[in-house]
């Protein structure tokens, strides 16, 4: 990478108003930093029509049978990181639907692995090995826009025919030719000139909530804002998941564990045995046919229950 081209980097640029920033006081820092947080919102917004043509990507791969990738060096690849992880107990997605490779390894999430952002070819074989399909999609995230080992798996990718989607903050980035679709929200230089783990990162963080989140939400996921496809792994998802039954069904706290105990702690399932009076095998295949959309399984809508749910605890602390 030649350095005039990370030079151009806006991620890299000095930031005129934390010229002065270790003459500061506390509160001063604490008062710039959050003032350039508040323009990473408008620049997401200004990204709004490509995040949602991402999303529909991603819907469109995954009820084809497709996986996510995520790819992605340092903070970027943290991020992708913990998006991956966190899908499987909030939306029940398999874990091998979606999947993060990090430069360095899992080493590199706990301790920063100097130089393995920069092997373009280590980039495409971790790629390589998780045979990449068309069905699929690689979401490669470099807030500069530069990182080779991004490069070399957005590289191989192409070759396998996926879908890629590219997440940077450095819109003039010249790896918009590997990909399908950029989104690329512009933050401008950070408070630390080139320490893309503030403004970048919290872009980044935002853009691939809007993606998991609105993808998993368009393939049935939610039933209105309820967690429907949440994992009961711990007391704490369990009593989530009662207290989403008592919602939707009325029925007692301890009738709604009740309920989950016959339909295996599956929400989906409870939702539909309850609503519309079938046995666990019979909600299943009532769930299926309606593509595991709960709205669709029971004929009914969640918002006007949940209103008036509001209006009652509204009342009651009034």
């Amino acid at each position: 990478m030649q350095e005039d081209t990370l030079e151009r980097a806006l991620t890299e640029q000095r930031n005129p108003s934390s010229e002065r920033l270790d003459a500061m006081s506390t509160i001063e820092i604490v008062d710039l930093m959050n003032q350039q947080d508040a323009l990473v919102p408008e620049a997401v917004h200004a990204a709004r029509e490509q995040i949602a043509r991402a999303v529909d990507l991603i819907v469109e791969a995954m009820r084809l049978g497709g996986r996510l990738f995520y790819i992605g060096a340092g903070t970027s690849g943290r991020l992708g990181v913990l998006e991956a992880a966190e899908l499987p107990p909030t939306f029940g997605m398999d874990p091998h639907v979606a999947v993060a490779i990090m430069a360095g390894g899992k080493s590199a999430l706990v301790r920063a692995r100097e130089g393995v952002e920069d092997d373009f070819e280590e980039g495409a074989r971790s790629i390589a090995r998780l045979r990449l399909t068309a069905k699929d999609v690689v979401i490669g995230v470099s807030a500069s826009g530069m990182t080779p080992f991004v490069h070399g798996a957005l590289s191989r990718s192409r070759k396998a025919g996926a879908k890629i989607i590219f997440i940077t903050c450095y819109p003039g980035t010249e790896l918009q030719t590997y990909v399908d679709l950029t989104i690329a929200p512009s933050v401008g230089p950070e408070v630390i000139a080139g320490s893309t783990r503030l403004k970048a990162g919290t872009a980044t963080k935002m853009v691939l909530n809007m993606l998991t989140t609105g993808a998993s939400v368009r393939i049935g996921k939610t039933y209105g804002n309820l967690m429907v496809d949440v994992q009961t792994t711990s007391e704490k998802l369990k009593d989530r998941a009662r207290r989403i039954i008592t919602i939707v069904t009325d029925l007692s706290y301890e009738d709604a564990d009740k309920v989950l105990r016959r339909a295996h702690w599956n929400v989906k399932a409870a939702i539909v045995m309850q609503k519309a009076h079938l046995t666990y095998q019979r909600a299943l295949t009532r769930l299926r046919r309606a593509d595991n959309f709960v709205r669709e399984a029971i004929g009914e809508d969640i918002e006007p229950r949940v209103r008036a749910l509001l209006k009652r605890s509204g009342n009651a602390k009034a």
